[in-house]
């Protein structure tokens, strides 16, 4: 009975020892699991991007719209030759003032001036043969009547002379044309202005065209301008013909003038989503300079609200002008919207957002539809504050 006594105490150390050898190998497992899931969920949590987000910022914009313009003569005339030679001669340079019809540079065409001389000989000889012609046809005629000539004959003498007669008037007509063609190696001012280039001097060899080459002379009339202004299309219902505007320009600081809406295009350009606007402005005293930068500003008969948000946030792909928005269980929506003016930093849209968007300040790369977002606190309390 002794004997067994050791026994069963040897049988209970190893239970005991079993059960704690079971013990410790079920706590590894366990925490090896924990921890398992524990890295698969910081590594979730690590593959889901974390963005800042804002919403957009309604602004009612001031009645007063500033826009840079560009300023264009009221006629602007490019002058051409039309007709070859050499440049004899020219008489006004650039800055100075034309009259309508003043001479401005003589063309040497020899080509034209033996080519008319050839015309006006073809003219003679052509006249010759008409008279003659008509001399035989009234004979021939007179003959009919006693039968020594047939009908036929008669006719063909007539004819005959009608065919010289009307060789007479191509003679002619190509007398006048070099004739006029002549006249066009005198340039002239079309109308009153200044000469604002010359590209040509004596001995330069001229070559006839349309606008092909480059222009002999520019004639400008800048007492009166033109300014043109690109208007964003949220604006353009705003204006209308007759409004004014004031116009500054940078080598003139401080002074205003003061122009006035002429037309308007009627139509938005889809490249700078804009209509261009035409005004008018007095420049009798030659203070402007066509060509040159303006500061145009107009007062608006009312105020615009826009909305604004960093120009950080735009997304410009094959689909267009896009902003990434955080919509219900944090997944990404990305909307298509129309810029109305980009102030640098911010830009104002004028189409596509809500004011309770909330807009990705900075999307990632590779942003889609349905990406799933979390969303940083900061920004969220942010975003909270301003709704």
């Amino acid at each position: 009975m002794q004997s067994e006594e050791p026994v069963r105490r040897l049988r209970t150390v190893a239970v005991v020892g079993a059960v704690l050898l079971v013990v410790v190998v079920a706590g590894g497992v366990a925490a090896r699991v924990a921890h398992d899931a524990s890295l698969q969920d910081w590594t979730d949590e690590q593959a889901t991007p974390t963005v800042a987000i804002v919403t957009p910022s309604a602004e009612a914009i001031a009645s007063k719209l500033e826009l840079p313009g560009r300023l264009e003569a009221q006629s602007r005339a490019p002058l051409y030759a039309r007709v070859s030679g050499y440049l004899k001669s020219w008489n006004a340079d650039i800055g100075a003032r034309v009259k309508a019809g003043q001479l401005l540079a003589v063309i040497e065409a020899p080509d034209v001036e033996q080519q008319l001389l050839q015309a006006e000989a073809d003219l003679v000889s052509a006249k010759a043969n008409a008279s003659l012609a008509e001399s035989t046809a009234k004979r021939w005629q007179s003959m009919m009547g006693t039968d020594s000539v047939s009908k036929q004959e008669v006719e063909e003498k007539v004819g005959d002379y009608a065919v010289k007669q009307a060789m007479v008037n191509a003679a002619q007509a190509n007398v006048n044309r070099l004739r006029t063609m002549q006249q066009f190696t005198r340039i002239v001012a079309p109308f009153d202005g200044v000469v604002t280039a010359r590209e040509t001097d004596v001995g330069a060899l001229i070559n006839a065209g349309g606008g092909t080459g480059p222009e002999l002379f520019v004639v400008s009339d800048t007492r009166r301008l033109r300014l043109y202004v690109n208007v964003p299309q949220v604006y353009a219902a705003l204006l209308s013909a007759g409004m004014k505007a004031q116009v500054s320009v940078p080598e003139r600081a401080g002074t205003q003038y003061e122009a006035s809406v002429e037309s308007m295009s009627g139509s938005v350009n889809v490249a700078t989503g804009t209509t261009l606007v035409q005004l008018a402005l007095d420049n009798a005293k030659g203070d402007l300079l066509p060509g040159g930068f303006a500061n145009v500003s107009f007062d608006l008969p009312q105020t615009v609200t826009t909305l604004r948000i960093p120009a950080s946030a735009l997304i410009f792909d094959q689909h267009g002008l896009r902003v990434a928005t955080v919509g219900e269980g944090n997944k990404v929506a990305l909307k298509t919207i129309t810029i109305a003016r980009d102030h640098g930093a911010t830009v104002e849209v004028a189409a596509g957002l809500a004011p309770d968007d909330r807009v990705i300040e900075t999307p990632p790369d590779g942003i889609i539809d349905g990406t799933l977002v979390r969303i940083m606190a900061e920004s969220a309390k942010i975003a909270d504050a301003r709704t």
